[in-house]
């Protein structure tokens, strides 16, 4: 009798801790499979704050705009600064005429011609344009002509005689409209000459400043 309560008893307590150790096993692998540890935590955690983070670019940066100076750093001459004539002495060929368009520096401080004056011919100081502008003539290189106050730059002018188109639509003009290179304000010459009305003839040439 006593035997079979202690096999009875040690039955038991070996199927009580069969159970246990089962049970601690059980929850063991019971964890998650997706579950992430700290370390694979932060990782993520810093990937993501690494990609929001934007690199500033310079697409936004200003473009300086222009201050109306020049390479040199002197400011353009204008027309409020200039007094303007022409010298007919150059001769003519062909029914032409050749002259110097001159622009003096009347201001305090020195200037810069830089390029091709626009000239027309008007039929007062105030009149609009009549015909075509004047045509660029490329022969003289542009370059920078530096004006100190009281000095002159020119630009070689031709006049071609209305005459020589029989199609010209003659009209009066009392002179020349001219306007500085990159200038909006004008300066007037009075020039007697004939014009043509015709925008498809050209009268007038022009070459670039030159240093007088």
């Amino acid at each position: 009798m006593t035997n079979m309560r202690v096999k009875n008893g040690l039955l038991l307590t070996v199927a009580a801790a069969s159970v246990f150790l089962l049970s601690g096993c059980f929850q063991s692998q019971a964890q998650p499979s997706g579950s992430a540890t700290p370390s694979d935590t932060a990782s993520a955690s810093s990937s993501t704050s690494a990609s929001a983070s934007g690199t500033p670019t310079s697409s936004g940066s200003a473009t300086p705009s222009s201050t109306g100076t020049t390479a040199s750093g002197v400011a353009l001459c204008k027309a409020g600064s200039l007094t303007a004539s022409v010298d007919s002495t150059g001769g003519g060929a062909a029914g032409s005429v050749y002259m110097k368009l001159i622009l003096t520096n009347s201001g305090t401080e020195p200037c810069v011609l830089n390029g091709f004056p626009g000239v027309s011919l008007t039929s007062s100081p105030t009149g609009d344009p009549i015909g075509a502008a004047a045509a660029r003539d490329d022969t003289k290189p542009v370059t920078e002509v530096l004006l100190a106050p009281g000095k002159a730059g020119f630009a070689q002018l031709r006049y071609t005689q209305a005459g020589n188109y029989p199609e010209c639509t003659q009209a009066p003009a009392a002179g020349f409209r001219v306007y500085p290179p990159e200038d909006t304000a004008s300066l007037f010459i009075t020039q007697q000459r004939t014009a043509c009305s015709n925008t498809n003839i050209n009268l007038l040439s022009v070459q670039a400043f030159q240093a007088g």
